[in-house]
């Protein structure tokens, strides 16, 4: 079953339960799938392919992981600005939506990756950081943030182990 088929169906059992923070959430998650599947403008105008773009599950879990994403800045911002009743909401919904993720890599996992990047690019100072990133990325697609990756490239390359 798909992610998409997934988080239909949970939907519908959410329905049922009446468990509306649950419904919400998931709504919201099919309502960002349903917007990447919508060609861009660009693309509209040019005429190229179909009204409407078939996701793969790499894209889907893009859009997913960028509403995780939403929600951990939210929950940031909220945080400065005291509003303690919508983190717990914004927190509420992360929880959500990380059981649809895959489970995520530990700091530990990110540093050894990123070292062994380093070593097969033969990276040795911080001006390859683009280099590193590059061929690191695409590794850790979905199971790590990149700000989280950019930050533990940056720490190994500048020497502070």
């Amino acid at each position: 079953m798909s992610l998409k088929e997934r988080l239909k169906q949970d939907l519908q059992e959410a329905m049922r339960a009446r468990d509306e923070r649950r419904k919400t959430t998931l709504r919201l998650l099919l309502d960002a799938i349903h917007k990447a599947e919508i060609p861009s403008k660009k693309e509209a105008e040019a005429g190229e392919g179909p009204p409407r773009k078939e996701l793969n599950e790499d894209d889907i879990l893009q859009a997913v992981a960028s509403e995780a994403k939403r929600r951990r800045d939210a929950i940031t911002e909220f945080g400065k600005a005291k509003r303690e009743d919508l983190v717990a909401q914004e927190e509420a919904e992360l929880a959500i939506i990380m059981g649809y993720l895959p489970a995520q890599l530990s700091r530990e996992e990110i540093e050894a990756l990123a070292r062994e990047v380093i070593q097969e690019l033969g990276a040795s100072d911080i001006s390859q950081m683009g280099r590193v990133m590059g061929a690191l990325m695409p590794r850790v697609k979905g199971r790590a943030e990149g700000g989280v990756v950019s930050q533990v490239v940056r720490e190994i390359l500048s020497g502070g182990d």
